[in-house]
């Protein structure tokens, strides 16, 4: 099955201990469509500007990501700029140019509107809501969500929860809106909220995935070298959904594989600048991987990918 993917598409400026670039691909669709494509066919719903590099979209597409839904907008394209500590452990943001994607209006073609899976990426809750109110037939749906929007538009993204299947946010996040400093307890609050699943992050501590009577931690995969964390959780969740697609279920099993695979992604995203590395990624490195992960995590140790 295909997967749609609702995000931001940007231009990032980010400088680490690792070095510094400017101006490089960057948003939260373009990272989970890459992560998404070693698995399914995706679909993206975004805006650009009439700077943004035509070849860039030309290379989405030959990995199989339908870009029919990304708009080109008169104006630039939306910039961020960040610098984050030494150790990554702190991120501080220089600058956000939001330009076209000031007045972004998802708006779904008729393929996009009968998608089965979804992943509503870090926006704003309303943009999200309009997504989710104009699809037909989806039977699994995500969403990402932050700190900005639990500070700022907390009851419509508690509406938003209450609709969607899994909800995926960092520890930080997960305290600040369950109101618990107990993550577990925060977990248990936050599934009241309606969805069946929830998954925090935790960096390079790995993940835990909550449901009805499941819990399921993963360890992070064991990466040599960091140059850039930019983008790894949008990584996470593209890996995550497309394998979940890929299988065509959602049980218990499956679900742990599927978390393999969203945190492999992500220790591919974070070994280069912005999408640099998953650009470049193969079906055999991932199964590589896999095998390493599966052993620390106490998998099966199947091929992810065959």
């Amino acid at each position: 099955m295909s997967l749609l993917i609702v995000g931001s598409i940007a231009f990032d400026s980010i400088e680490t201990i690792k070095g510094k670039r400017e101006k490089i691909i960057g948003g939260s669709a373009n990272y989970a469509s890459l992560a998404a494509s070693l698995f399914t066919y995706s679909k993206i719903i975004g805006v650009v500007g009439e700077d943004y590099p035509k070849d860039i979209i030309e290379i989405m597409n030959q990995k199989g990501i339908d870009t029919t839904g990304l708009i080109v907008e008169a104006g630039d394209t939306f910039s961020w700029g960040g610098v984050y500590s030494d150790d990554f452990s702190q991120r501080t943001t220089l600058f956000t140019n939001l330009n076209v994607f000031e007045t972004f209006n998802p708006v779904l073609n008729d393929s996009h509107k009968k998608s089965n899976y979804v992943l509503l990426g870090n926006i704003h809750p309303s943009l999200q809501s309009s997504v989710l109110d104009q699809l037909e037939s989806a039977s699994f749906v995500a969403c990402d969500t932050m700190n900005l929007w639990i500070n700022t538009t907390l009851d419509e993204l508690k509406n938003l929860i209450s609709k969607v299947d899994i909800i995926l946010i960092n520890e930080e996040e997960a305290v600040l809106l369950a109101g618990n400093n107990n993550l577990s307890g925060a977990a248990q609050t936050i599934l009241g909220m309606g969805p069946s699943f929830l998954i925090i992050k935790k960096g390079s501590d790995g993940a835990v995935l909550y449901g009805k009577d499941l819990k399921f931690s993963i360890p992070a995969f064991p990466v040599e070298e960091v140059f850039d964390p930019t983008g790894a959780g949008d990584s996470f969740a593209g890996g995550l959904m497309a394998y979940l697609a890929m299988a065509g279920s959602n049980d218990k099993e499956t679900f742990k594989r599927a978390m393999a695979a969203g945190t492999i992604l992500a220790s591919f995203c974070v070994e280069e600048f912005g999408v640099e590395r998953l650009l470049k990624v193969t079906p055999e490195e991932v199964n590589d991987r896999f095998s390493i992960l599966s052993e620390l995590a106490n998998m099966d140790a199947a091929p992810l990918l065959k």
